[in-house]
């Protein structure tokens, strides 16, 4: 897979939600998204600004792509001092106007943790290794973008006309690709863990993530919600698995809040948390070689193991040739990249051993069964109109429609035997007393 192909572009929009008669839930842009926003951003960004010729707001991904927020592409004509035009675009992101996402939100504003992350913290990772001579960067540029949306909004460069793109989640990643993000994943991990011994912990909604306590409600929602359905697809499968991970996903919730608080005892990182294929830009040149990896969207960040971000993004994102047979080979390529990182670096403590990485591996193997029933399940899904956050959780015919086709979808089930048979064997759904 020398070179990817762009997913449909996606939005739904955010203020005025409705739904349809069949349950869908229908979007339009929120009223307060007007031209005249963006003045002042654009004096600031665009050299000999004079005005705003023409502004539109439109979807930027399809249905399925996004699930708690809401991706607008913003194209706005502008007027030079000199009478040329120019066409700005920007990426937003808005918070979905549902009582579910609503929920999490005021709980755990996960908007606030973005900004921060965009604002602060990337740049301090960057910063970390042009002090030591190399030159990394992470992600997009964000904005400061005030509006009058309850929980702000996430404005970013539209790096798509710099060529940048998503892979064909529904293929999934090849070896060159799977390692690309390892490399910018373990420098990002080695900068986090570096941070820390410069500048303390970091902030309290950053340890703890979203699975806390506070989300229990939600999380036990959704498992009773997915879970049968899951189980049923798979019934005919082996009994003796089928029954453990039946077992296993009882205690699920439990196990996730348990083990999003970091054991300090750990080699510990401040995970991305949602490093899945839809979260990472691929760059290639005119040959189609691939050039640049970025890693975007920072809603669920979580300070614990990086066996977590691991398997979070190898179970998920890698396509079906590379997922298991270059399982240990990837914790090895990852750990190697990794240490060097931290010695470029010059981190102070004991630096993770590969044996210590596989260990981390098994002790936060419940973050594999997380998974194999959630995010896998959603990037191996075709383009689906019935996609969005309320699917997981609904009680509407759209709701229901859209969880058996997650579950019930012929390329999850491939991939959901295999991983389940491989996750047996390594001691994955034992459930400690």
């Amino acid at each position: 897979m020398s070179k990817t192909t762009q997913q449909n572009v996606k939005s739904n929009n955010d203020s005025e939600a409705t739904a349809g008669g069949d349950g869908k839930i229908v979007y339009e842009n929120p009223k307060w998204l007007k031209a005249e926003l963006f003045e002042n951003q654009l004096k600031e960004t665009v050299p000999n600004y004079q005005k705003i010729l023409k502004f539109e707001a439109k979807p930027a991904v399809a249905a399925g792509e996004n699930y708690a927020t809401v991706m607008l592409c913003v194209n706005i004509n502008v007027e030079l001092m000199d009478g040329k035009t120019k066409l700005i675009s920007y990426m937003m992101k808005l918070p979905q106007e549902n009582e579910h996402f609503i929920d999490i939100m005021r709980n755990h504003n996960i908007f606030d943790i973005e900004r921060t992350m965009y604002y602060e913290i990337v740049p301090e990772f960057e910063q970390l290794y042009r002090q030591n001579g190399a030159k990394v960067n992470i992600s997009a540029k964000c904005y400061n973008f005030e509006t009058p949306s309850e929980f702000g909004v996430i404005l970013l460069e539209d790096l798509r006309p710099h060529g940048y793109k998503n892979a064909n989640r529904l293929e999934g990643l090849d070896l060159e690709h799977t390692k690309a993000v390892l490399e910018r994943l373990a420098q990002w991990h080695a900068a986090s863990a570096v941070r820390v011994e410069t500048k303390g912990l970091y902030p309290e909604a950053f340890q703890k993530g979203v699975f806390n306590e506070s989300q229990r409600e939600m999380m036990e929602n959704y498992r009773k919600s997915n879970m049968p359905i899951f189980l049923e697809a798979l019934k005919e499968f082996k009994a003796k698995e089928i029954v453990a991970m039946e077992n296993v996903l009882e205690t699920l919730t439990d196990q996730l809040i348990r083990t999003s608080i970091y054991d300090p005892d750990d080699f510990n990182v401040l995970n991305h948390g949602d490093c899945w294929c839809n979260n990472v830009l691929f760059k290639y040149d005119r040959e189609g070689n691939l050039e640049d990896t970025l890693l975007i969207d920072y809603q669920m960040i979580n300070y614990g193991s990086p066996a977590k971000d691991l398997l979070y993004f190898l179970l998920s994102s890698t396509s079906y040739d590379v997922k298991l047979k270059h399982f240990d080979y990837f914790i090895r390529f990852y750990h190697e990249n990794l240490v060097k990182n931290l010695k470029l670096l010059k981190y102070p403590k004991k630096l993770p051993t590969l044996k210590e990485m596989h260990i981390a591996v098994l002790k936060y193997s419940i973050w594999g069964i997380s998974v194999c029933v959630g995010i896998m399940a959603v990037a191996l899904l075709e383009q689906n109109n019935d996609a969005n956050i309320d699917g997981f959780f609904g009680n509407s015919e759209a709701a229901t429609r859209f969880r058996n086709s997650l579950y019930g979808n012929p390329r999850f089930l491939k991939h959901a035997k295999v991983l389940i048979s491989w996750m047996y064997n390594r001691g994955f759904m034992e459930v400690s007393p």
